[in-house]
């Protein structure tokens, strides 16, 4: 496991404090905020941590309040909203300064036989095949004197990654074209998990939220760390169809139907190498033209 990986799987080891009381820490990064994978990966472990054994998370609904502070540790207060015969509903709060910053309300099933159909994973090249992060990027940060602009551009380039992340949809975010609102990538931990099916859903919420947004970008030619748009992740959702495993390679495939009000939207599709269909997500962002208003929130 790498040192990258093994620091998310630490974040996500939150510390219990008192029934339904939890609290976590953040990596002290030369971010602004908290990133906002982490805290929905966090309180999926709180509402886990509070359910009898042999039921799986199968979704979960996320709105970001309040930008996090890194500064400072997240509580996490989990309400116990129903445990029936079947299906056992979480809600939890994330807490900093005695606001909350984040809530998100999670359903647990016990598995059961049932139907099944899904849509067919699209015939993509191997991720042995692809460049890593690093080998994709390094070039263009060299040959790109827009990348000079962006502070920290080659540290965020050249640093240890806890999602081993191979891309299928050539870009530059560096120096950005119009691009249709589409995104494929393959995603897996860097490094064995050791834990269980919880473990590997708090750590794929965690990666979703990596690269969804991005796609409601492309049509506008707008980089990541640019100057056109304040971005900002707004609500998230995931529904978990199947096991999985995380630290076993992934197809992301995400898109981008509409952009509007200020607002990104995308869906994604994530499936296990041999074709199931694993995960679904959808998640909408903030996508504000650069003004003299703050995020929503960060006042």
């Amino acid at each position: 496991m790498s040192d990258a990986i093994a620091t998310v799987v630490s974040l996500l080891d939150l510390e219990e404090l008192e029934v339904n009381l939890f609290r976590g820490h953040s990596p002290q990064e030369d971010r602004q905020r908290v990133f906002g994978g982490q805290v929905l990966g966090q309180a999926l472990t709180a509402a886990g941590r509070t359910v009898e054994d042999g039921r799986e998370a199968h979704s979960l609904h996320a709105y970001f309040l309040r930008p996090g502070d890194l500064s400072i540790p997240i509580l996490y207060q989990v309400d116990r909203t129903r445990d029936g015969r079947t299906f056992t509903t979480r809600r939890v709060t994330a807490i900093q300064r005695g606001r909350a910053i984040f809530q998100l309300e999670a359903s647990f099933q016990r598995p059961e036989p049932g139907p099944e159909h899904q849509h067919e994973m699209p015939a993509v090249p191997d991720p042995e095949t692809l460049p890593t992060w690093r080998e994709y990027m390094q070039p263009l940060l060299e040959k790109s004197p827009l990348a000079k602009r962006w502070k920290g551009s080659e540290e965020w380039v050249s640093q240890d990654r806890p999602i081993d992340i191979r891309h299928l949809t050539p870009f530059n975010p560096f120096e950005p074209q119009t691009l249709p609102p589409e995104l494929m990538v393959w995603i897996r931990a860097d490094g064995a998990l050791p834990g269980e099916l919880l473990q590997h859903q708090c750590v794929v919420a965690y990666a979703s939220d990596m690269t969804l947004l991005d796609t409601a970008l492309l049509p506008h030619g707008a980089a990541w760390g640019g100057d056109q748009f304040q971005v900002a992740s707004l609500d998230h959702a995931m529904w978990f169809h199947r096991e999985f495993r995380a630290d076993e390679w992934l197809l992301y495939t995400h898109e981008s139907p509409v952009a509007a009000g200020a607002r990104g939207f995308s869906t994604g599709k994530i499936f296990t190498r041999d074709g199931r269909l694993v995960v679904s997500v959808v998640q909408e962002g903030l996508m504000r033209p650069m003004s003299r208003d703050p995020i929503p929130g960060s006042g």
